[in-house]
């Protein structure tokens, strides 16, 4: 089709697309001008070709995307019927965050189909015997259900194991037998917590490995919970190379699964103030989620980090999905990112500055021993701080809050949820990975200045 399309043209080599570049520029440096450097280390061209690079266009994501709407359980009977209400209303997924080992069952499924939904528990408890009495209810009930278990994101968000290393590995092997999807990987907490790209697939991948490592038979797919941030063709690079990578990391302890990614956008841009763009935002997000191979995708509402589970935010985030595929037909092509040279360069480069760190973490004895030594977390609070001080200084813009701030914005009437870091003294094991937003500081100052006028 190209020779078709483009025989009238003569080829253009890199060469000449510089030199034309170079005539344009009238005496600028090509380099300093043209060319920038990402958090990662990543040199950033103005132009791809394709005679500098071997690129490999394989597919590299997914058939398609699902609609995922998150409900935490506290109340069965309305969890219940908002799970039915969204399915009715667009959603394709639920994933239910349960906390308790009580809850019954039969009352939380109630007239919920069963054809074509995926049923995801989230667990913020470990038990091998209820996840048993999960398999045999969707066994029984023709249900589709993927536990999301994840004993080394409970350490690391938490600070403390459920019980202790041994006791949570012994029940997560007991769990394995059973015959169900049950091993998650919560890798959306080094994002939101300020990890650059490379830390955030090294560090997936060594948490990955720590399970491939210490559980004796994972015959099912692996779950990976992302999150995903603004920087559009970074992101759909990223996910491109987390699945890359683990597919590498899998064929090694001949795990034929291919990884199954659940994608949902970064807390760590959204504002309390102009709260609107976070619409933008997450539309920019799940379009890089969608491009890069999600298999499922759970919008973050608008007014998440400040308004509790509401009906209007929670529509206006699954339309925001259901436009995307319904209306902007993200769904019909398969990998449309294969083959754009940028892309394919950036994911190349990722994947392989991650697999190194990765190697220097297996090195100096794995990811559960880093944590426990504070290596993780100070590598992950530097990158962060890199992060907020472009923020303050206004290198790194947030429309509305350090950019074109409305000064008659008031929010502090309208928070029903505490949007900042919740301190909570406690003793734990380790230190433990704290999400940050980094807005924060300013919001604070501004709604303190509030309460004085």
């Amino acid at each position: 089709m190209a020779k078709e399309l483009f025989k009238e043209f003569e080829p253009v080599s890199t060469k000449q697309w510089k030199q034309q570049i170079q005539f344009e520029l009238k005496g600028a440096d090509y380099n300093e001008t043209l060319v920038w450097e990402s958090p990662e280390g990543i040199k950033v061209k103005p132009f791809y070709h394709s005679d500098e690079n071997d690129f490999n266009f394989e597919t590299s994501g997914s058939d398609g995307f699902n609609i995922v709407q998150n409900i935490y359980v506290h109340d069965v009977k309305k969890s219940n019927e908002r799970a039915i209400d969204s399915l009715q209303r667009g959603a394709e997924s639920i994933r239910f965050t349960i906390e308790s080992e009580a809850i019954l069952l039969d009352e939380l499924m109630m007239n919920l189909p069963k054809e074509n939904v995926t049923y995801y528990f989230n667990l913020l408890f470990l038990s091998a015997e209820f996840v048993k009495k999960v398999g045999a209810f969707s066994s029984q009930n023709d249900y589709k259900i993927v536990v999301l278990q994840d004993v080394v994101g409970q350490l690391a968000k938490d600070g403390n194991w459920f019980t202790s290393l041994e006791k949570d590995f012994s029940e997560l092997n007991l769990i394995s037998g059973l015959n169900i999807p049950f091993l998650s990987c919560k890798t959306d907490l080094y994002q939101n917590a300020g990890a650059n790209i490379v830390q955030q697939l090294a560090y997936s991948l060594a948490h990955v490995n720590e399970y491939f490592n210490r559980i004796e038979n994972i015959s099912s797919p692996i779950t990976l919970e992302v999150s995903v941030g603004t920087n559009y063709f970074f992101e759909i690079a990223k996910l491109r190379a987390l699945r890359l990578l683990f597919n590498a990391l899998a064929k090694e302890y001949n795990h034929d699964f291919d990884c199954h990614i659940i994608v949902t956008p970064t807390k760590r841009n959204k504002t309390l103030y102009d709260y609107n763009v976070n619409m933008l935002r997450t539309t920019t997000e799940c379009m890089s989620a969608i491009l890069g191979g999600a298999n499922m995708i759970c919008n973050l509402a608008y007014d998440s980090i400040y308004h509790k589970d509401n009906e209007f935010g929670d529509r206006i985030a699954r339309n925001q999905l259901l436009v995307l595929k319904h209306e902007s037909y993200f769904n019909e092509v398969n990998n449309p990112s294969d083959g754009a040279y940028y892309i394919e360069s950036l994911t190349e480069q990722l994947a392989e500055k991650a697999l190194n760190l990765f190697k220097d973490i297996e090195a100096n004895c794995g990811f559960i021993t880093q944590l426990i030594e504070g290596t993780i977390q100070r590598k992950i609070n530097e990158s962060a701080q890199k992060e907020q001080e472009l923020f303050d200084t206004g290198k790194e813009v947030l429309l509305g809050t350090n950019k074109y701030p409305n000064k008659n914005d008031k929010m502090a009437n309208d928070l029903e949820l505490f949007p900042f870091v919740k301190t909570n003294p406690r003793k734990t094991l380790i230190t433990p990975i704290i999400e940050r937003r980094l807005a924060e500081k300013l919001e604070q100052e501004r709604l303190s200045s509030e309460k004085l006028s």
